[in-house]
């Protein structure tokens, strides 16, 4: 794959915090267009790899390209309109359901119109008329749409997902896969997905990056979880089993 095929590029990066290593030379494409999921224990550095690719923190070292572009190039606002980040925990700001959907916009001094509130909600699975309810008397699974439903107002060319089923009962579970299977599908946003749930990787992911002690150790077609090539990822997939 070349780099113009590339929605995010890292070359040689490396992050540390208060003297402590969390990502060592990690270099690695994810591809435009495409799931790719991010497994491997916790501890990793997966996270801290998605807030480096959302700009909220910055590599030691390295270099790391958005569509082509060095991240520095980004005005932040910008680079977060183009890099959409959903957490596991699905932050919501004290009120309502349109009050957190429109937040992303009242950042930007812009009015969020009742036709794309109602279609945004629609499009994530939840009815118009949840608009005017308090966020607090969401049930989990509904929290986690609205919280993809606001990455979304800005339409986003990556999407980067953390853990966001981990704590959802197995029917939430299920529509949230269908969901980004769907954004994935029709607006061919490009998904990196961290999971703990090897078997969801599988399901989900068109690619699979293992990470281990913050650096990447294989990575490749979906297909690498059955037949890895380092004995420390076949390890790790056998404890997993």
């Amino acid at each position: 794959m070349s780099l113009k095929d590339a929605a995010i590029y890292l070359d040689d990066i490396s992050y540390e915090k208060n003297n402590h290593s969390i990502l060592s030379n990690i270099t690695g494409m994810i591809p435009k267009g495409k799931i790719t999921t991010l497994v491997g224990p916790s501890g990793a550095g997966k996270t801290s790899l998605l807030k480096l690719c959302n700009g909220l923190t910055s590599p030691t070292s390295g270099k790391i390209y958005i569509n082509n572009k060095r991240i520095e190039s980004y005005h932040p606002p910008s680079l977060r309109r183009h890099v959409g980040l959903a957490l596991q925990q699905a932050t919501m700001i004290y009120g309502t359901v349109r009050k957190n959907l429109a937040l992303p916009l009242t950042l930007q001094n812009k009015q969020l119109p009742d036709n794309q509130a109602e279609e945004l909600l629609k499009l994530v699975g939840l009815d118009a008329k949840l608009l005017s309810r308090h966020v607090n008397d969401l049930s989990g699974g509904q929290r986690q749409k609205l919280s993809i439903a606001r990455t979304l107002i800005n339409q986003p060319d990556i999407l980067l997902l953390d853990e966001i089923t981990s704590s959802l009962d197995p029917i939430s579970v299920k529509e949230i896969e269908e969901l980004i299977d769907m954004i994935n599908k029709k607006y061919r946003t490009t998904i990196v997905w961290i999971t703990h749930d090897l078997e969801q990787a599988r399901k989900m992911g068109d690619d699979v990056w293992v990470m281990m002690q913050g650096q990447l150790i294989e990575s490749g077609p979906i297909t690498l979880l059955d037949n890895p090539k380092t004995d420390t990822v076949k390890q790790f997939l056998k404890g997993r089993a």
